[in-house]
């Protein structure tokens, strides 16, 4: 007597390809949602600067960073010095924190802005969470855009002030060109910089500007923005 032999059938084949098919859909969607709330929080990161600035300056009529009251004005444990402009690099105390006596005002700003109420943040500037970081983990900082060591990284900028965040990947970094400026990474007021080695007062190395075409998507980079 011959055995019948059992086995899926076309339609039941059929079935579990499309249950597979809406499973990888929905990861991929899923994955395409998180990576557009990435770069949301990214852009926030860099529109929120301006108005940490003109708040601070509406409130208490000076920089914060700079400002030769803060320690009267917020309870800060470092002023600055009153000249108008943000003295030191946005990398300032990323290597490690800094003490009371080494802080510049590119690395108080931060004190300044959130002990005044328009930033979020802790305010002990000497453990290593005080510096504000974006949402794949790599620093953010603002210094004053008219810094001479800036010339071998970023030229031809426009504006008052540089903000920058690091490690951030290709296909983030050119997502946030497109909303906040004109889609080139090497034009404009926000640029696209190779994070490798990314240091102040050095040989400009492999830190240059590049285009969206030579953005690799699985690398990360540093995203500046003048204003």
């Amino acid at each position: 007597m011959r055995s019948k032999q059992s086995g899926f059938t076309l339609v039941e084949i059929a079935i579990v390809l499309v249950i597979i098919g809406l499973l990888l859909g929905g990861v991929l969607k899923g994955q395409e949602l998180i990576n557009s709330a990435k770069v949301k929080n990214m852009v926030t990161d860099f529109r929120n600067l301006p108005l940490f600035i003109y708040g601070y300056q509406d409130k208490f009529k000076r920089l914060p960073g700079d400002d030769p009251a803060a320690v009267t004005n917020t309870g800060s444990v470092k002023a600055g010095n009153g000249d108008g402009r943000l003295d030191g690099s946005w990398t300032d105390g990323q290597a490690a924190p800094l003490a009371v006596g080494a802080a510049t005002e590119t690395y108080m700003f931060w004190e300044h802005v959130r002990r005044g109420n328009f930033a979020a943040g802790g305010t002990d500037i000497s453990v290593a969470t005080y510096l504000p970081t974006n949402s794949d983990g790599g620093f953010i900082g603002i210094e004053s855009a008219s810094q001479p060591t800036l010339t071998p990284y970023l030229t031809n900028l426009s504006g008052t002030y540089l903000a920058c965040s690091k490690g951030i990947l290709g296909k983030f970094a050119k997502l946030i060109d497109v909303q906040m400026d004109d889609g080139n990474g090497s034009t404009g007021s926000v640029r696209i910089v190779d994070n490798t080695g990314w240091a102040r007062n050095t040989s400009p190395g492999n830190n240059n500007v590049t285009t969206p075409a030579s953005v690799d998507d699985s690398t990360q980079y540093t995203v500046c923005m003048a204003f």
